[in-house]
């Protein structure tokens, strides 16, 4: 009798299969917002690093995952973890998209101001991959988003994500993408906002070395005028990064708004 009674012991195994489906779960939706967040999925961050903390996240989430929804077959697992996984992709990839905006406005004024010539005549022998001020907005937008605060935002927002999109309910629908396809497209609004004072006195100093061309023709037109537009720029550069804190918060706080509504709208 008491060897039939000692199974009767150990505990049942659902509950360790419960809890390491948890942990998958929350893993899943963690590991895709760090493959494509802004600076926690920095190629300049060790491997080491993010997968530290994407254990510490982890450990931290798990408890938020619902008992309910947890698969416990890994037929219906795997799909429920493609799904975690597509889901913290997309409260990544809202925000990644600032920061691509920045970069398009740093080519943008690069090309105005003439800092990107090299690459433009000279591709092959300049060997240079992106212009000088796409890579300084990309630092002063990067800078911005930690003395924002935003990362402690986005954290936030991956806790929140499992109260309105429990495990296993993402679908793909079309309002979803559609809203997605729409705040992407917002990205090219807003690198141009950003670049719009460096364009605007480019094109003025455009046509006003235009006529001065015209007037007196011996003038090295070309040459003076690559001096004075960078002049010009970096004068209006200068003065256009004070209302960037203010500008870059509202935009991140746009991002993490748009990515709530497109993950309620793919519930």
């Amino acid at each position: 009798m008491m060897l039939l009674q000692i199974p009767m012991g150990f505990p049942p195994a659902q509950p360790i299969e419960r809890a390491i489906s948890a942990w998958m779960i929350a893993g899943s939706r963690v590991t895709g917002l760090l493959v494509i967040a802004p600076f926690l999925g920095s190629a300049a961050v060790p491997v080491r690093v993010k997968v530290g903390f994407a254990l510490l996240l982890t450990l931290f989430l798990a408890p938020l995952v619902p008992a309910a929804s947890v698969a416990s077959r890994p037929a219906t697992l795997i799909p429920v973890l493609l799904g975690e996984f597509a889901i913290g992709f997309v409260l990544g990839f809202t925000l990644q998209l600032i920061f691509e905006a920045g970069q398009l406005a740093g080519q943008v004024c690069g090309v105005q101001m003439g800092f990107s010539l090299a690459s433009i005549v000279n591709p092959d022998n300049s060997q240079a991959d992106s212009p000088v001020l796409s890579t300084f907005y990309e630092l002063i937008v990067l800078l911005l988003f930690i003395q924002l605060g935003v990362p402690h935002w986005m954290l936030r927002g991956l806790g929140r994500s499992f109260e309105y999109m429990p495990p296993g309910e993402l679908h793909l629908a079309w309002p979803a993408v559609h809203a997605l396809l729409e705040f992407a497209g917002g990205m090219f609004v807003s690198g141009l906002q950003i670049a719009a004072p460096v364009v605007v006195a480019s094109l003025f100093a455009d046509v006003a070395l235009g006529f001065i061309g015209k007037a007196s023709p011996q003038l090295p037109v070309l040459f003076v005028g690559i001096s004075i537009k960078n002049l010009l720029g970096l004068a209006l550069l200068c003065g256009a990064a004070a209302y960037w804190p203010r500008f870059f918060d509202a935009r991140f706080g746009r991002a993490l708004d748009a990515s709530e509504r497109i993950l309620k709208l793919a519930h």
